[in-house]
């Protein structure tokens, strides 16, 4: 009769089989990570995969000092040395990591990081100390390779956009060894040249072929120039230290030219629409002026001294007409009264009683006879009537009787 096994113990046995390997005892293994979870306990479970296969990993918590330096993150391509061994809980293999390392292109990620935050905590992104891009360059100097897309784009950007600007290239290494070296002396020639802007960048590439970009010393160029620089290295995709340090970064070189050359055309479309503004502005400052002027003629016409004269005499004119009115008035009511007056007196003169045969006496002295008792026979008196006098002796008084 066959034997019959438990699980645990065919668990035990694949994995004494395991442990008695040496090769898989001794192992390095390189993959991508994925299902990366950090454990609140301090354990990293992981998987390791290529294009064909994957393997599950974990490191503990005690491995991590010595063996990890690094955040691991789903995507990364490491190395892992440690052994495979069987979990015989589960019945399954696994690779237990003493040591992680990035691998090639992993390894450049992890020293650009730790330069980014380096440089940061210096200050060299800070963006207070960003130096402004001029609006109107007369002269933009460009460190890039001589030979390249990324020249002839901005050149052709340049010539599209202002044909007046000078464009002074610094033919620079970008790729390889003594690249970031020439990329310096590119800065720091252009710089003391004079020139208004500076671009510096290159094409599209992998991280590798953009590494000169990441180095140190490039960015410490950057930050010590005195002219504005503009960055545009790689696609839009791709990030370097000097975007970071730059002044102004841009997504390519193409990108960088087109912020640096300002566009002819729409300066002169704005100054034509500048002008537009400005003469609706002017015109109605002037209709303004106008209006105050008219307000102000007016009131200059009411104070006009000759104005005023005019006023004056039509005023004078008026008052005479009236005052004539008036001693009109007065003369007519008084000469009227004097009439009324007249006739009065008229009626009680003496003279007016004459007419009609009625006259009055007086004595020789020339008295009035007011009464018979005055006059004697023989006394002379005069006769007044209307039109003359005459002279008469009283030949016989008679009184009345009573």
């Amino acid at each position: 009769m066959n034997k019959v096994f438990s699980v645990a113990q065919i668990n035990a046995y694949i994995k004494r089989i395991f442990q008695s390997d040496y090769a898989l005892n001794r192992i390095y293994i390189k993959g991508e990570v994925s299902n990366c979870k950090y454990h609140s306990s301090g354990h990293i479970y992981f998987s390791l995969k290529d294009d064909k296969s994957q393997i599950s990993c974990v490191m503990f918590a005690n491995q991590r000092i010595s063996g990890l330096d690094f955040e691991m993150e789903n995507g990364q391509t490491v190395i892992v040395s440690g052994s495979i061994s069987v979990f015989e809980r589960n019945g399954t293999y696994q690779l237990y990591a003493n040591e992680i390392s990035l691998d090639g292109i992993g390894r450049l990620y992890v020293e650009f990081e730790k330069l980014k935050e380096k440089l940061y905590r210096q200050g060299l992104f800070d963006h207070e100390k960003k130096k402004p891009i001029p609006q109107n360059p007369k002269t933009i100097g460009i460190v890039t390779a001589k030979t390249g897309a990324a020249i002839h784009d901005i050149m052709s950007v340049a010539k599209r956009r202002n044909p007046y600007i000078q464009l002074v290239l610094y033919p620079a290494q970008v790729q390889g060894d003594g690249a970031a070296e020439t990329i310096v002396r590119g800065i720091e020639t252009l710089d003391r040249y004079g020139v208004d802007t500076i671009i510096i960048g290159r094409g599209g590439g992998s991280i590798e072929d953009l590494w000169a970009f990441n180095e140190e010393k490039v960015a410490r160029a950057i930050y010590a120039a005195k002219t504005p620089i503009i960055s545009g290295t790689g696609h839009e995709v791709d990030t370097t230290i000097a975007d970071y340090a730059a002044d102004l970064r841009a997504a390519t070189p193409t990108a960088a030219c087109e912020l640096a050359v300002p566009d002819l055309r729409e300066t002169l479309d704005a100054i034509d629409a500048r002008k537009r503004s400005l003469s609706v502005q002017i015109r109605h400052i002037l209709r303004n002026y106008e209006l105050r002027l008219e307000q102000y003629s007016g009131k200059l016409r009411r104070f006009d001294p000759k104005l005023q004269l005019q006023e004056q005499r039509m005023t004078l004119a008026e008052l005479e007409d009236r005052l004539t009115k008036r001693m009109d008035y007065l003369r007519n009511r008084y000469q009227h009264r004097l009439e009324l007056y007249a006739q009065r007196l008229h009626g009680l003169s003496p003279t007016a009683k004459l007419i009609g045969g009625y006259g009055y006496l007086s004595d020789q002295s020339g008295q009035p006879v007011v009464s018979a008792k005055h006059i004697a026979k023989g006394d002379e008196i005069q006769i007044t009537i209307s039109d003359g006098s005459l002279k008469t002796k009283v030949s016989e008084v008679t009184l009345n009787k009573k």
